[in-house]
């Protein structure tokens, strides 16, 4: 009888165990993922897998076999298109990087970096000194950041235009921000091929709106011919923006995400 107890008892822990395995594997993989677009094919699989039981429940037939087929098709699909995020997981593996903590600074002055974003670009726009910044918000920006040259400094306003000063071997590209840092400058990004962007407009522009076509993030071009501002979201280009404008516009994109869910202590406020 205690034979048996003691057998009870040895899958009890063998299946708790066999549960946290599980749980770490699944945590891991998140953390791989996480700063790159698979982040979102995985709520799009977490969605399929929500129809694909709504729709067993309720035994539609034909939608069940339709969830189906793209769940046995899709995980060939994920592999197809995903095999940079899958290479950069196995090797950040081996390197042990994904057992790394993130001890990134929970609290940001967001006057401070506001003041120093339009500082910069002020001074950019006036010398005309051209500039491509790119604020991440929730789609990851991880592969266009990998392109570049990291950086992951602090942000000031010396620095921010320090980097764009023509001939320097960081003044091409974009720069990338992830939050209060500077992730990446000399970046790659995709170029729209959209007819409604103006001949006139240089590189510059066409990647800010290739980036908003293909992400959420918030990006600012500074013109090197005309100084102007200008600021693309949502697939959205706005030209000439006002400092006011873009200070205003800035607020809103950069800190209703990575840095409100932070934790930001904003000096103005407190």
């Amino acid at each position: 009888m205690q034979f048996f107890d003691n057998l009870n008892t040895l899958k009890v822990i063998t299946g708790i165990l066999d549960l946290l395995i599980v749980w770490y594997v699944l945590y891991l993989v998140i953390n791989a993922i996480k700063g790159t677009k698979a982040i979102q094919l995985l709520k799009g699989i977490f969605f399929i897998l929500i129809g694909r039981s709504v729709s067993d429940l309720l035994d539609l037939t034909t939608t069940t076999r339709l969830f189906d087929f793209v769940l046995e098709w899709g995980f060939l699909a994920v592999i197809v298109i995903f095999q940079p995020e899958l290479r950069r997981a196995l090797e950040q593996l081996g390197r042990g990087s994904l057992f790394k903590r993130n001890t990134s600074n929970l609290k940001v002055d967001k006057k401070k970096l506001t003041d120093d974003m339009v500082k910069s670009v002020q001074y950019m726009a006036k010398r005309r000194i051209g500039a491509l910044i790119v604020i991440e918000k929730e789609t990851g920006l991880q592969d266009y950041i990998e392109t570049g040259i990291p950086i992951y400094a602090n942000i000031s306003s010396e620095l921010l235009i320090n980097i764009f000063i023509p001939n320097t071997p960081l003044h091409d590209g974009a720069m990338i921000i992830q939050g209060d840092k500077i992730a990446a400058a000399a970046s790659y990004l995709p170029l729209s091929d959209s007819s409604k962007i103006q001949k006139s407009l240089g590189t510059r522009h066409r990647a800010a709106v290739g980036l908003s076509e293909v992400s959420d993030a918030f990006t600012v071009v500074v013109s090197e011919e005309t100084g102007a501002i200008s600021v693309t979201y949502n697939g959205r280009l706005r030209k000439d923006v006002s400092l006011e404008v873009f200070e205003a516009l800035l607020t809103e994109h950069w800190f209703s995400t990575h840095l409100d869910k932070k934790g930001v202590m904003d000096n103005a406020g407190n």
